[in-house]
């Protein structure tokens, strides 16, 4: 009888932390993958866009920040900001846009998935700087 009570008590124990590793990986999984960190505005020029990959194919893009302009309007000290996108429509779009001033909104997320993009910025709107 005391034998009984023991393995019930070892198979419950068992189940219960069982549960909590699935649980407390579920929600890092989550957290790490899927869980918007920051989001905001970038503006500058778009460099590059394309479509690489050897197994996934995703959308990556490439923006050049300048913090500081000459009277001709070039840029003299920039950044490059990296960033993915996830929508075919979003990223046809910013095909036809290379060269020109764009404004983006993204996503930072606090990792990657290789199927997603290369970056943990995830571009998922974007405006044209007429003014430029």
């Amino acid at each position: 009888m005391k034998l009984d009570f023991v393995k019930k008590t070892a198979k419950k124990t068992l189940r219960i932390i069982t549960l909590i590793v699935i649980l407390v990986l579920g929600v890092f999984i989550f957290w790490k993958y899927f869980y918007t960190y920051s989001e905001g505005y970038r503006a500058g020029l778009l460099q590059k866009f394309t479509r690489k990959g050897n197994i996934f194919k995703t959308y990556e893009g490439e923006l050049i920040l300048s913090s500081v302009t000459s009277t001709t309007n070039v840029a003299l000290a920039s950044e490059k900001f990296f960033f993915s996108v996830l929508d075919d429509s979003l990223a046809s779009v910013l095909d036809t846009l290379q060269g020109k001033f764009v404004t983006i909104h993204y996503k930072q997320k606090n990792g990657r998935v290789v199927w997603r993009g290369d970056t943990p910025y995830f571009v998922d709107q974007v405006k044209v700087e007429e003014n430029r």
